[in-house]
């Protein structure tokens, strides 16, 4: 093989590790899809939403159902708006439930979808009534060293009685 054959290799081996790379960032930011695809909005309010970054997925049974479009807060209310795309071949049922879940113990946050029972479908731009907001592991730290502040402050259960 000559040295342009030889040239002409590198290149194409170069280029396929470009590729690869474009490939890897993408995934990593959450846009390995460039197609949006038919979906339809929702939007859910939550009192804290944690972590919680547009372009995070939104999930229904593990399975990645939508995108978290936006996040605003509500000048009246104080609730984080979070505005979801769902993929329209996914329908939901009215008394469906959202959740900021996060993936493993320290991983990033996404909306969990809980099914309900309900006949009747969530239509393009209806409220999720039913949110459950984060869970800040600071809050829970918090929480629990001040149940174990107040908990060294009392009598041990069993113990002598005063006079």
């Amino acid at each position: 093989m000559g040295k342009k054959g030889i040239e002409t290799l590198v290149g194409l081996f170069v280029a396929l590790g470009i590729v690869a790379v474009v490939f890897l960032a993408l995934k990593a930011a959450n846009l390995g899809s460039f197609g949006g695809g038919d979906t339809y909005p929702l939007v859910a309010r939550f009192d804290n939403i944690g972590g919680l970054k547009a372009r995070a997925p939104v999930r229904s049974a593990g399975v990645v159902v939508g995108r978290v479009v936006s996040i605003s807060l509500d000048a009246k209310t104080y609730q984080g708006v979070v505005k979801l795309e769902v993929d329209r071949s996914f329908q939901f049922p009215k008394d469906s439930a959202a959740k900021i879940l996060t993936a493993g113990l320290l991983g990033d946050q996404y909306i969990g979808l809980e099914p309900g029972g309900d006949d009747k479908n969530l239509n393009p731009g209806d409220t999720i009534a039913q949110t459950q907001s984060a869970v800040v592991l600071e809050n829970l730290i918090g929480q629990f060293l001040t149940g174990k502040a107040d908990s060294a402050g009392e009598a041990p259960a069993g113990g002598a009685a005063k006079p």
